[in-house]
């Protein structure tokens, strides 16, 4: 548990400074390798294991002052004609002021570790999910339908990549 706990903060760390940065450095751009593809989540297998509501969830969104906000909340992953939607269920809090603002950030799912004999103790499974704003009426009348809560906030997903 301890060692799922540092890669997790590390991870963290690693994926706030890489996605807010402005200009490239050796450190944001030190790992351009995906270590972790094979067990990388896409498409419904992403949607269903971020749904289920198990493993790590994180999401990063951008300050006023450039500066990172880093959160640990529940997200839901929602498909519409073949395209996913992050849902968001927010207080009105800094990240929820970021979107609004902004109209992006970086939401991160890591699966907890399987536990099966041979695997590795530590997170590899899950996502990085980068989500932008979207203006389609018709999309957002239908994800609000299926929402069951008022003032659930959605972004399209524009790019997926593994975790690590």
């Amino acid at each position: 548990m301890k060692k799922l706990l540092v890669v997790l903060l590390a991870l963290m760390a690693l994926l706030c400074v890489s996605a807010m940065a402005e200009t490239v450095d050796a450190f944001s751009s030190a790992s351009v390798a995906d270590y972790y593809g094979a067990a990388a989540l896409t498409g419904d297998d992403l949607m269903n294991a971020v749904n289920s509501q198990s493993g790590t969830y994180l999401v990063s969104t951008t300050n006023p002052d450039g500066s990172p906000n880093t959160a640990y909340f529940v997200f839901g992953i929602k498909k519409v004609d073949e395209k996913y939607y992050v849902q968001l269920g927010l207080a009105e809090n800094q990240s929820k002021a970021n979107l609004i603002a902004n109209g992006a950030g970086l939401a991160v799912y890591a699966a907890n570790p399987s536990g099966e004999e041979g695997a590795k103790d530590y997170t590899v499974s899950g996502a990085r999910i980068w989500f932008e704003a979207f203006e389609d009426a018709a999309v957002l009348e239908k994800l609000n339908a299926e929402a069951g809560r008022p003032g659930a906030m959605f972004y399209e997903i524009v790019e997926v990549r593994p975790l690590g």
